[in-house]
């Protein structure tokens, strides 16, 4: 239930479900194009907590990368046509790589691919895009991120996992402004180092790693409603820096109680990079 207020920018906060995985004792494995194998499947369970989400827009300059594990910036793009994979690739991979070092620190960085999301079916089935994921999670564990240097970079590989590197996401929408299913990102500090259910996506050709997030009531969830498309949001995956105050945090999209009958379906992206310090 939302506390009363005209829009939800001035809403201090609004209470929503957020899907938290059931940890069962047993790995969840999921396999994808891989029908042969799927009866070996484990498919996780999600179970609804009814969640606090903080409104980030009055302290929004607060947030921090190394702190909290995100930030919250005005970052407008030059990028006309988002389901452009080569416009995308050629004008926003730049843009990002700047604004991932701005805020890293990093020396380095290797924007290396992106993901369009949409609730709109026809968009989908145009385009392939994927519809948003409404489960507590973090896109890289310990094996699988630096696997990704790996797989990315394998000829420098070697020595640059010596050095300290992060995986660095920015997820802006590509429409207007977000009217329904906002991202919700959770202040890594919030996460105690527990809970982290390593959930396997197998295809034929490789095995990918996520860790979905069993529930804590200690964690502080923050959002920022209506963000038009000239705002972004930078938040770390993973970092090999284990002294760094946040090396993971959780995000997740969710039914905003405040959207209007009629609100615009969400379209978004996400763009993932290496940050090597």
């Amino acid at each position: 239930m939302a506390l009363a207020a005209t829009h939800a920018e001035q809403t201090e906060y609004i209470e929503a479900d957020m899907n938290y995985i059931v940890d069962d004792g047993i790995p969840p494995v999921m396999y994808v194009d891989w029908p042969e194998e799927e009866h070996k499947a484990h498919v996780p369970t999600y179970v609804p907590h009814r969640t606090r989400i903080e409104n980030g827009r009055p302290v929004s300059d607060s947030f921090k990368l190394d702190t909290h594990g995100f930030a919250f910036v005005h970052n407008p793009s030059a990028v006309k046509d988002y389901y452009d994979d080569a416009e995308v690739e050629k004008v926003a991979y730049p843009e990002v790589a700047a604004l991932i070092k701005a805020h890293s620190g990093a020396r380095r960085i290797h924007v290396f691919d992106h993901t369009l999301r949409t609730a709109d079916q026809g968009i989908i089935e145009r385009t392939g895009a994927r519809g948003p994921v409404k489960a507590v999670h973090n896109d890289y564990t310990e094996a699988s991120a630096p696997q990704r240097v790996r797989d990315l970079l394998p000829l420098e590989a070697d020595e640059l996992l010596k050095g300290r590197f992060a995986i660095v996401q920015v997820w802006r929408a590509i429409q207007p402004v977000i009217e329904s299913e906002p991202l919700a990102i959770c202040d890594g500090r919030t996460i105690p180092e527990e809970g982290f259910i390593k959930l396997e996506r197998r295809y034929s050709f490789r095995t990918a790693e996520t860790y979905h997030i069993s529930y804590n009531a200690n964690h502080r969830w923050i959002y920022f409603p209506k963000m038009t498309n000239e705002e972004a949001i930078v938040f770390k995956v993973f970092d090999s820096d284990d002294s760094v105050d946040v090396r993971f945090t959780a995000h997740a999209a969710f039914d905003d109680p405040t959207s209007p009958p009629n609100a615009a379906l969400r379209e978004s992206i996400e763009l993932r990079a290496l940050a090597f310090y």
